[in-house]
């Protein structure tokens, strides 16, 4: 495994510091837009109007089980996942045990930007729906699985970068779609959870030293 970051490094504070800025400003930008999206926008409401009864549709359909994949249930067994592995090394492997848990923190923090920030901003969904809209909790489950996700992938496999960074976008973007075509979200509630996400994610990660993370050995692609 990696060596964890320490003190020492010259560089560590300073990455510290821009990460911690950088997801001050989107948790600004999420809460910003909660405020401006709290009554509605021109493009939410244009997008909503042009959908319009398509979740009826077998598009409909489709979305729903991509929805019923793609959500809530992402995070909480990726967590699971992470409790038993640091568990079970907690002797072998204190040192692992250690950034598993870590990583766990910050799989948290990031799924409950959702479960805060939505009574927050009371935002009505665009057909009737339980809870309220902004951000999406979907959208939010399945970024923050993906940040973690990329997290420890940059710690313990660094070849895999990229490649779980092109799989959790991809997963956030068609989560984010699918939700939209089922009219349960406005477009604002699933660009706000990704910021929101973000935003929690960098910051938690400075917190917790988990930055910067090891290097990709030279010459080691991306798996296809």
């Amino acid at each position: 495994m990696p060596e964890q970051p320490t003190t020492t490094s010259t560089a560590a504070p300073t990455t510290r510091r821009r990460l911690t800025g950088v997801g001050i400003a989107l948790l600004a930008g999420f809460f910003g837009l909660g405020l401006l999206a709290r009554n509605g926008t021109d493009a939410d409401t244009a997008l909503s109007d042009r959908l319009h009864g398509l979740w009826r549709a077998p598009v409909g359909d489709v979305a729903s089980i991509v929805s019923a994949v793609l959500g809530p249930a992402l995070p909480a067994l990726l967590g699971l996942s992470l409790i038993v592995s640091a568990v079970r090394r907690h002797r072998t492997d204190p040192q692992r045990a250690g950034l598993l848990l870590r990583v766990l923190v910050v799989l948290a923090v990031c799924r409950l930007v959702s479960a805060v920030a939505k009574p927050l901003f009371a935002r009505d969904r665009p057909r009737e729906f339980p809870d309220w809209a902004y951000p999406s909790g979907h959208v939010t489950s399945v970024a923050a699985t993906g940040f973690a996700a990329w997290l420890l992938a940059a710690w313990l496999a660094p070849h895999l970068r990229r490649t779980v960074a092109v799989a959790a976008v991809l997963a956030t973007v068609t989560c984010a779609a699918c939700r939209v075509v089922l009219d349960v979200h406005w477009l604002t509630d699933t660009v706000g959870a990704v910021a929101g996400v973000t935003g929690a994610g960098l910051v938690t990660v400075a917190a917790l030293r988990l930055t910067p993370v090891p290097p990709r050995p030279p010459g080691v692609e991306s798996a296809p």
